[in-house]
């Protein structure tokens, strides 16, 4: 059992940064592959980016790429959502989720209802 606790959101410029946290107010994370997904309103919930449990297998989807990069300490037991060059169409609730890691050793889970555990979420704000 794993409770997901996200931070870092806000009102940013279009172009600017800002960087997501995850960690666990309960449990750890090590043993987790860690997912990042986004939902804006009006539209689905989808896929942004996710990263293995052992293996540092990373994956993004289209849109993101080249712009984010998620990462892991392990240490510190976080996990990290690095965004620059934001975009408004970037504005959404984003939401860390955890999947055992046995589930995600090369193949990415790419669908919400695949990951075992999720937070609450934390709210980006891009303007133009």
């Amino acid at each position: 059992q794993v409770q997901l606790v996200e931070s870092g959101g806000g009102l940013v410029q279009a172009g600017g940064s800002l960087r997501l946290s995850c960690g666990a107010s309960e449990g750890s994370l090590s043993s987790f592959g860690m997912g990042w997904f986004r939902q804006a309103p009006g539209k689905e919930r989808e896929f942004v980016a996710a990263i293995a449990w052992r293996v540092e297998t990373t994956h993004y989807t289209d849109s993101v790429k080249g712009r984010f990069t998620i990462s892991r300490d392990n240490a510190n037991d976080s996990v990290y959502l690095q965004m620059n060059s934001l975009k408004p169409e970037d504005t959404a609730v984003y939401q860390c989720t955890a999947i055992h890691g046995s589930k995600f050793i090369w193949r990415p889970p790419t669908q919400f209802y695949e990951y075992d555990f999720w937070g609450q979420g934390t709210q980006v704000t891009v303007s133009s």
